[in-house]
């Protein structure tokens, strides 16, 4: 009895370890300041399943050690093509974390289309993922679809609150006189 304890007890662990990076999408910093990576998984724990499959905690810090160095890719080097190249690597794409970060830097490479594209599958994979309505109503702005942008603020204020930086930070750009070139 003990072992299946200290078992599901691991497991729990792991399971907020990897749901991390999701919740910190709700309370992470807005405008400027990119999401957090997951955190460091030196207690990572045991076997979890996902999609029928087990992992083991070997390649959950694979996956966290990836993804914190394609965010940095991202964030810190700003090399959008090598990131999308290490975010896709990971094999986890359909997380909704990866996806966005997958859209972010089309976004910035300027391939609307497929930013579009991973900004919709980031919400299909979590459609209260805070960070992609930000993210994706910043690439609203950048296209002219000022009311689009005003939805997926609206969505975040249902999400989040209106005081989450998410929200503070599109709403910033909203109030940005329309065609004024900025891109965000």
């Amino acid at each position: 009895m003990r072992k299946s304890t200290i078992r599901l007890l691991s497991v729990a662990v792991t399971a907020v370890f990897l749901t991390a990076p999701a919740l910190s999408a709700l309370a992470a910093g807005g405008g400027g300041d990119p999401p957090s990576p997951p955190p460091s998984s030196g207690d990572s724990s045991k076997n979890t399943k996902k999609k029928g499959k087990k992992t083991s905690s070997i390649e959950e810090q694979r996956f966290a050690t990836g993804y914190r160095a394609a965010y940095a890719t991202i964030y810190d080097r700003h090399d959008y093509v090598s990131a999308i190249e290490q975010l896709k690597a990971l094999g986890h794409d359909d997380l909704a974390d990866v996806a966005n970060l997958i859209g972010y830097s089309y976004r910035k490479l300027g391939d609307y289309k497929l930013s579009q594209a991973w900004y919709e599958r980031a919400l299909k994979a979590d459609p209260n993922h805070v960070r992609t309505w930000q993210y994706y109503g910043l690439w609203q702005i950048e296209q002219g679809n000022r009311d689009q942008a005003q939805y997926h603020l609206n969505r975040i204020a249902a999400i989040a609150g209106t005081t989450s930086d998410e929200y503070r930070s599109l709403a910033e750009a909203l109030e940005k006189p329309p065609g004024s070139g900025l891109v965000y």
